[in-house]
């Protein structure tokens, strides 16, 4: 949103979530089943939104809630509509709320797509789409101050994030190899017994500035992709080098091409090779500063932050290149 109104768009906003079931039961049944009288609400005050704002271009994040008749409704009024969406509606995850979507997705004037494998799908559907990709928003991922340094980097292996697919093996394997491993985010009581959760879990959920301090008090700060949601990119490595930080990743096509190996990243295709390059980088405060610099200039200049992407996005909703 604070994007769109920097790219000079006249922005007006309908919270989905403010709409939604109060109800934390009511809200998961509405997310699994969005039909009927559990979305009828949602739908009819989008449908007033659109009525009062008359915009030119409607931007659906994650359309889960939205019915084909409020659809075409909204292109009946003249407005334009895009679909951005961060997940991955046909990849193997199979994550249960997109039932309304799979119904309605053709009706898009343009799709978002973030992966490769989405976008061989939607071509092949004849359907209007624009490559994007996972991209920082430079108000809140940026550097830290220049007084900092490497007294100031508390966590010394760092993942924060979920516990995804192989994480949370992957990071006690590390452990287990004597790696001094740090994780904050949501969760992880369900995939770690009480004494591992309290020796390396230091932080719940963490957003906006608590999320950008950890990266910056983090030495080493690992990523992954999501294997299940067909990812070759971590959004959470863009934010990473966004911020200025030194980025251990796991390698593949998405992170070599955004990142130049040894350079502007380091990557990793084992445990044991992660533990390696742990060990090297740790003792290594001045390659680890001058890589995570790199990685900061590379995002940059490559316009991989949401202003570059989402311009991207409106021109080619124009018909632009």
């Amino acid at each position: 949103m604070a994007s769109l109104r920097r790219l000079n768009q006249d922005v007006s906003v309908f919270d989905t979530t403010a709409h939604s079931a109060r109800a934390p039961w009511m809200n998961k049944l509405q997310r699994r089943f969005p039909v009927g009288p559990l979305v009828a609400t949602i739908n009819r005050e989008l449908l007033e939104a659109v009525k009062a704002s008359k915009p030119e271009v409607v931007f659906f994040d994650k359309p889960i809630y939205h019915t084909a008749d409020v659809i075409e409704h909204i292109k009946r009024t003249g407005a334009r509509t895009i679909s951005y969406n961060q997940d991955a509606p046909f990849g193997p995850r199979k994550d249960g709320c997109w039932y309304q979507y799979y119904k309605v997705f053709r009706l898009f004037d343009l799709h978002c797509l973030f992966r490769d494998a989405d976008v061989v799908r939607y071509k092949k559907w004849g359907l209007n789409c624009v490559k994007t990709m996972f991209s920082f928003e430079p108000t809140l991922q940026f550097p830290p101050p220049e007084t900092w340094s490497d007294s100031d980097r508390t966590r010394p292996v760092s993942y924060i994030g979920s516990p995804l697919e192989e994480r949370p093996r992957f990071l006690m394997d590390l452990a287990d190899k004597g790696i001094p491993v740090a994780i904050a985010g949501p969760r992880w009581t369900d995939f770690l017994p009480p004494d591992k959760y309290a020796r390396y879990v230091s932080h719940g959920f963490l957003a906006d500035d608590q999320y950008r301090a950890n990266i910056w008090k983090s030495k080493i700060n690992l990523g992954f992709v999501s294997h299940l949601n067909e990812d070759d990119i971590g959004h959470k490595c863009v934010e990473i080098a966004a911020c200025g930080q030194f980025l251990m990743a796991v390698r593949s096509e998405g992170h070599s091409a955004f990142f130049e190996e040894d350079r502007e990243a380091v990557f990793f295709s084992s445990v044991d090779e992660c533990a390696d390059k742990a060990r090297f980088y740790l003792s290594r405060p001045d390659l680890r500063e001058t890589i995570g610099r790199r990685a900061r200039e590379r995002a940059v200049r490559s316009g991989y932050d949401n202003d570059t992407q989402l311009a991207r996005i409106l021109n080619k909703l124009d018909g632009k290149d």
